[in-house]
């Protein structure tokens, strides 16, 4: 039958210190009791979900007049003469939908072939945007 201790008699009892290990320092004893994530990529996982994106907006027949008659005057004009301001889509690439972003630049050319309007941006980098994907078109 077990022997069992009085809680008065463990008291008095001295503290046990092993033969074979070296005390631990009490800093890194804490460390053992630090949190850890237990699902790792969760928080990015939650941000990403709760990341909102917009759904791509067709254009009227008043609208897509209108951007037709901006691209006519643009390519009259000539390449480099027009400071144009873009409002287009772009796709998200991790979920449905996207965003609607404004670029703005000097107007090079539309590329009927690629089906695309090229921009160059004040630091001289060319942007091509798809023609299906223009909202608007302003010119300054």
């Amino acid at each position: 039958m077990e022997e069992k201790w009085k809680y008065e008699e463990l008291m008095d009892l001295p503290h046990h210190q092993s033969d074979r290990r070296p005390h631990m320092p009490m800093n890194e004893r804490a460390a053992q009791f630090s949190p850890f994530a237990a699902l790792t990529g969760y928080e990015a996982a939650i941000a990403e979900a709760g990341r909102l994106t917009e759904a791509f907006r067709e254009l009227d027949e008043n609208e897509m007049e209108k951007l037709d008659r901006t691209l006519r005057l643009l390519r009259e004009k000539g390449e480099g003469k027009s400071e144009i301001s873009v409002l287009h889509f772009v796709p998200d690439l991790l979920k449905e939908g996207g965003a609607y972003v404004e670029s703005a630049g000097t107007f090079i050319k539309v590329d009927p072939n690629e089906k695309v309007l090229v921009l160059k941006e004040k630091d001289d980098e060319m942007i091509r945007i798809e023609l299906a994907r223009i909202a608007d078109i302003s010119m300054k």
